[in-house]
């Protein structure tokens, strides 16, 4: 005996990544004249992850993107280029000419973005007050650096991580290497 059925066969859905947390300003950018264009908290420091799912979002906002500058202090391993939407994007990195807490992106109909780059481990707190900052069309513009300073001394003694007796890891992003004392 056989059964036939009208219902197609299921079909495989591919995984899609979680989009990208962004908080962008309100209007378009003008040249020259803004710091920030907004913010962006990726969930990991493995940029050949992060990457891909900022620009499929970025794309077609802002244009074909072409290219990503970062940083290379807090990233431990920066692809050279990634695929977004059909096109290949070049991703590079400046020591001294970009702030460590910035990613730069490079679209050729619009122009420069430049975005804060909240730390991963930020707690969420943290990261919705930078985002916020970062991404407000009338507050004073701030460097990047600035901005993540400001946090880390008007974040309240009262938080979670205190409680627990954990240190704060976005204090410990910002916090300079000292080497240990000598005996």
């Amino acid at each position: 005996m056989s059964a036939t059925t009208d219902h197609p066969s299921p079909r495989a859905v591919p995984f899609r990544a979680p989009t990208a947390r962004l908080a962008l300003k309100p209007v378009s950018p003008s040249p020259g004249q803004v710091e920030l264009d907004g913010a962006w908290w990726p969930r990991s420091r493995d940029l050949s992850d992060e990457l891909p799912a900022l620009a499929d979002v970025l794309d077609p906002l802002w244009g074909r993107i072409t290219r990503i500058a970062v940083n290379p202090r807090y990233w431990p391993i920066i692809p050279q280029r990634i695929f977004v939407n059909g096109h290949v994007v070049k991703v590079g990195w400046f020591t001294t000419e970009l702030d460590p807490h910035k990613i730069l992106l490079l679209s050729g109909t619009s122009g420069r973005w430049d975005l804060l780059v909240i730390p991963p481990q930020a707690t969420a707190p943290s990261a919705a007050r930078l985002m916020a900052a970062a991404s407000a069309s009338t507050a004073p513009q701030s460097t990047a650096t600035a901005l993540m300073t400001a946090e880390q001394v008007d974040a309240p003694s009262t938080s979670a991580d205190a409680d627990t007796g954990r240190p704060d890891p976005l204090a410990a992003e910002m916090r300079p290497y000292a080497p240990p004392p000598q005996p």
